[in-house]
C-alpha cells in the first residue's frame, strides 16, 4: 500500500488501523445513511419522481448544480425543475426553441439558462440515439477498466465533441463546467456524485443503473469529504486533485473492497448536518470521528 494514515501525528499502515476505521465508518453509516437525511442533499429532488427516465435527467441536473450553499442549490433546482414541468424527461425529449426560451433567464451562480439549455439539447440527442443517459454512458464503459474514470472521460468528451461539431469546434465555458471531464484533470466531484446515485442501491442511493460495477466508482471529493478524509489521515493536501481522489478511493477500497464509495453520504453528513469545520468544540466528544481528530 502506497499511502499511510496520519492520526494525531502518529504514522501507521492502513491495514493496521483498517478495523478501527471500518468500525467508525460503519457507525456513521448506520446513523446517517437514511432517507431522512437527504433533505440537505440535492438527491432529494430525484425522489420527487417515479419514472426512471425523469429520475435520470433530474439526477444529472441536481448533481451538476451541486455547488454553492445548500439553500442556494435547493432554490435553484426547485426553480429549474418547476420550469421543466411534470416530466423533465419529456421536456428534454421535446427540447427546442420554446423550451430554450423558458430557461433563458435561469441562473445558478455562474451557470446560466443558456448553459443548461446547451446541456439539455445534447441530452435530447442522447435520448434519440441511445435511449437513455445510461446507455450512452455504457458506450465508453469497460468492465475491465480499473475504475470509472475512462468511461466518464469518454462520456464527457463525446458530448463536448458533439457540441463542438455544431459550434465551429468550440465548447462554451459553461458547458465545460457542467461536463467537466477527467481528461482535463478535473476532480469531477459532481459527476462522480451523479454516478454514485445512479449505480449504488441502498436507502439513500437510487441504483437505477444495473450494469456499472459499484467497485469502479470514485469518491466525490467535496470540501466536506476532503476535510474529513484529512482527519482520517487519507490525505494531507490543501487542494484535492483527481489523482488524490483516486488514491482516497483506493484507501476506502482497502476498507470496503466491493463498495469503496459506500460511506460517502454518511461521512459528509458530519460536515453538512453537524456543521463540522475541523475546529474542536465540546459537542465533538459525541462524534464518531473524535478519536481521530482529537
Amino acid at each position: 500500500m502506497r499511502w499511510v494514515l496520519t492520526v494525531s501525528k502518529k504514522r501507521c499502515s492502513v491495514s493496521k488501523r483498517s478495523s478501527q476505521i471500518k468500525d467508525c465508518l460503519e457507525r456513521l453509516y448506520t446513523r446517517y445513511n437514511s432517507r431522512e437525511f437527504i433533505g440537505s442533499d440535492p438527491l432529494q429532488f430525484v425522489y420527487e419522481y417515479s419514472n426512471p427516465a425523469d429520475m435520470e435527467v433530474v439526477a444529472l441536473l441536481a448533481a451538476d448544480l451541486a455547488y454553492g450553499r445548500v439553500q442556494q442549490i435547493q432554490n435553484s433546482l426547485a426553480d429549474l425543475l418547476g420550469r421543466m414541468g411534470k416530466s423533465p424527461y419529456a421536456f428534454v425529449r421535446d427540447f427546442g426553441k420554446a423550451e430554450r426560451k423558458i430557461l433563458a433567464d435561469f441562473k445558478h451562480r455562474f451557470t446560466t439558462g443558456r448553459d443548461i439549455s446547451d446541456l439539455l439539447q445534447l441530452l435530447r440527442n442522447v435520448f434519440e440515439q441511445s435511449g437513455s443517459i445510461e446507455q450512452h454512458f455504457l458506450l465508453g464503459y469497460n468492465k475491465n477498466d480499473e475504475n470509472i474514470i475512462p468511461a466518464l472521460s469518454k462520456f464527457c468528451d463525446s458530448l463536448q465533441e458533439k457540441y463542438a461539431g455544431f459550434h465551429n469546434g468550440q465548447v462554451s465555458r459553461g458547458l465545460k463546467y457542467l461536463l467537466a471531464s477527467p481528461t482535463g484533470g478535473s476532480v469531477c466531484k459532481r459527476l462522480n456524485l451523479f454516478l454514485r446515485w445512479m449505480v449504488r442501491d441502498d436507502d439513500v442511493d437510487v441504483g437505477l443503473w444495473k450494469t456499472v460495477d459499484k467497485n469502479k466508482l470514485i469518491v466525490p471529493v467535496d470540501v466536506h469529504m476532503a476535510r474529513l478524509c484529512g482527519i482520517l489521515g487519507f490525505h494531507d493536501r490543501k487542494t484535492v486533485s483527481l489523482s488524490a481522489a483516486i488514491k482516497i478511493t483506493e484507501i476506502f477500497a482497502e476498507i470496503e473492497p466491493t463498495d469503496p464509495v459506500k460511506y460517502d453520504f454518511a461521512l459528509t453528513r458530519v460536515g453538512i448536518v453537524e456543521d463540522c469545520d475541523g475546529v474542536y468544540r465540546p459537542r465533538c466528544r459525541d462524534c464518531e470521528l473524535s478519536e481521530f481528530c482529537s
